[in-house]
């Protein structure tokens, strides 16, 4: 228990609450709207934005987040005014962020320590700032959610009926596309590029389990969302192995163990 008195430690565990409540959010966006291919395709294309702030000697993070925002863009821009079939258009900006990272990576002179963070994510190095930016972000995913809460349920799940009763389709839509993007390159640190996705699908299929409404499905997965990223972050500590993997293993056994209690329970108390 000792290690709690650690600034790091700390720092580690308010990051992980703080990213549970707006990965959760967003996640939820996401596997309601079905756009977890998406989100795969932009969490990559991230990589270019590291590998050129890398070259050019400037935040990762803050370059990563323009390649985040233009290529959800590009993907939105692709499927709905040039009819390009989404996972197409994904694939395009997968591999075209891969590319970029790879070729600026390999230009950089020395050895480029950090990326590895980025790539696998190590949640102790969460600073003082890095809580300020999360905590902001989240802010304004809750105030935007509160405000337009109605419009982004009905986009999320059919879009073709908002756009009949006249909703703001297209502000909701690439409003929550740059949240998407802007929520990715956060949550990198915390888990890294090969890992995120678990953390934007795994609270949210353990949460389908037990619901269906949007709000009620978004509030369990914030629920099992801190509640698995904090067991992670405990069992990593107590037996000293890398946090981001251990939180996706106990996202899989907590799947799994709802899993098993669902099939127990009544189907009216499940519901």
């Amino acid at each position: 228990m000792d290690i709690f008195y650690y600034d790091f430690f700390q720092n580690a565990l308010a990051g992980l609450l703080i990213i549970s409540v707006a990965s959760a959010i967003i996640g939820t966006y996401i596997v309601t709207r079905r756009m977890v291919s998406i989100s795969g395709g932009v969490t990559h294309a991230c990589f270019g934005g590291l590998g050129l702030g890398y070259f050019l000697g400037i935040s990762p993070v803050l370059t990563a987040a323009v390649f985040a925002v233009g290529a959800s863009g590009a993907v939105e821009w692709m499927s709905s005014r040039h009819k390009v079939r989404e996972d197409s258009a994904v694939a395009v900006v997968w591999a075209l962020g891969m590319a970029i990272g790879i070729l600026f990576v390999f230009l950089t002179p020395g050895y480029v320590p950090e990326l590895q963070s980025f790539l696998f994510g190590n949640v102790l190095t969460i600073t003082s700032s890095d809580l300020w930016m999360f905590g902001i972000f989240t802010a304004v995913l809750i105030l935007f959610m509160s405000v337009f809460f109605k419009e982004i349920v009905a986009c999320a799940f059919d879009r073709d009926f908002a756009r009949v009763v006249h909703m703001p389709v297209r502000f909701i839509t690439y409003s929550m596309t740059v949240l998407v993007a802007v929520c990715i390159v956060l949550t990198i640190k915390l888990v890294g590029v090969m890992l995120l996705m678990s953390m934007l699908v795994m609270p949210q299929i353990i949460a389908e389990i037990f619901c269906r409404r949007f709000k009620t499905l978004m509030i369990f997965s914030v629920a099992a969302s801190a509640i698995c990223c904090v067991a992670g972050l405990m069992l990593s500590a107590m037996i000293n192995v890398p946090c981001s993997a251990i939180i996706v293993m106990v996202m899989v056994v907590a799947y799994i163990a709802a899993r098993i209690a669902a099939a127990f329970m009544p189907a009216r108390t499940r519901q």
